[in-house]
């Protein structure tokens, strides 16, 4: 099989994507947080995929588990603690879920990795699983029938090169999960994505979803870092890289600030020709993150100088959505929806969300 090749950007109103869930209101990565995004309006849940040692794929942004959840307080769980190098950077003192089972993560709660920011989240600490990929798309499944429209998936395959080197990749548990639950399929309202170029070049003779490649406003995809390939992300930008990605992949993921950069003084700027040179070879722009706290946001639209207070997401979004954008991540996918029309922007679901 090869991906499928889509004739231009998307030309709906754009992808709302929920960024590890509804991860503005609920710890990131879980099924409470993935629940309410979709209960929020959310066009696509997004997992970052990770794997145990016994090859379950389990939903955390990094392999690390000692920022997100509660195992530094698990005392049988103490020798695990250890060093490890991934993609080039020393981690010290830390959990990996490569050391454990399904079954053990099992035992361990989701923590909020930013409480510093979002103090209200840390309520929830220690009441949500970690879920696998598995019990993500069974979600999807029951929240499109119960809510009577598709609720896509947006699976990132973390550190595959990495994953690869300790014999336990990634790609062949994404492809069976695809294909059991009948997901892989070109009108299948899933996206694949990953920051490395080698696995998506492959997994076009295995899945027919499109894929979306991510890149970063420096460095290099760690499996060019690796092959000597000399190619950054920023090389991946131009006309050029953008029409090597093309022949693999349906759209670009990028930092919001190669699409609209911020100015010294920290508002924006204007926009960049990445949306248009993305798009006159046919690839979706789909930039990250979109968050609400006065934190991320540009000065224009903050409303105080408090960095967790919320700040003017609205007219953040309507800026990126008059400059081009064919989805956008999002933590608090509800304002999404209110700045692309509220809840009547979603057409009654056109097919059996059961398959």
């Amino acid at each position: 099989m090869k991906g499928p090749r889509r004739p231009g950007a998307n030309r709906g109103k754009p992808h709302i994507i929920s960024h590890r869930g509804a991860s503005g209101y609920r710890p990131e990565q879980t099924i409470a947080s993935f629940e309410l995004a979709a209960r929020l309006g959310a066009d696509y849940l997004e997992p970052d995929l990770v794997t145990t040692s016994d090859g379950v794929l389990i939903t955390r942004h990094e392999p690390v588990l000692g920022e997100t959840t509660d195992v530094a307080t698990r005392p049988e769980f103490a020798d695990r603690r250890t060093t490890k190098v991934i993609d080039g950077e020393v981690l010290r003192d830390e959990w990996f879920a490569e050391d454990f089972t399904f079954d053990e993560i099992k035992i361990l709660r989701a923590r909020e990795p930013m409480p510093h920011l979002r103090q209200q989240n840390t309520i929830y600490d220690g009441r949500c699983a970690i879920p696998s990929f598995a019990e993500v798309i069974d979600l999807t499944m029951r929240l499109s029938i119960e809510l009577g429209r598709d609720i896509g998936l947006y699976p990132e395959t973390k550190h595959p090169t990495y994953f690869q080197q300790l014999d336990l990749p990634l790609e062949p548990a994404l492809v069976g999960l695809l294909e059991s639950n009948g997901l892989n399929r070109p009108d299948a309202t899933v996206y694949v994505q990953s920051f490395e170029v080698t696995n998506l070049v492959k997994l076009r003779d295995q899945l027919d979803v499109p894929f979306i490649q991510l890149t970063c406003p420096e460095g290099a995809p760690y499996d060019r870092i690796l092959a000597c390939h000399g190619g950054t992300y920023r090389d991946m930008m131009t006309p050029e890289g953008l029409a090597g990605i093309a022949t693999y992949a349906q759209g670009i993921g990028p930092d919001k600030q190669d699409v609209i950069p911020r100015l010294p003084d920290g508002s924006l700027g204007e926009p960049t020709s990445l949306i248009a040179d993305a798009h006159a070879v046919g690839l979706e722009v789909h930039p990250y993150i979109f968050r609400a706290e006065n934190a991320f946001l540009p000065i224009e639209l903050r409303s105080s100088q408090r960095p967790s207070e919320l700040g003017d997401l609205f007219g953040k979004i309507e800026t990126f959505v008059e400059a081009g954008v064919d989805g956008l991540f999002v933590d608090q996918p509800d304002i999404a929806v209110e700045a692309l029309g509220g809840p009547g922007r979603h057409a009654p679901r056109s097919r059996d969300a059961m398959r």
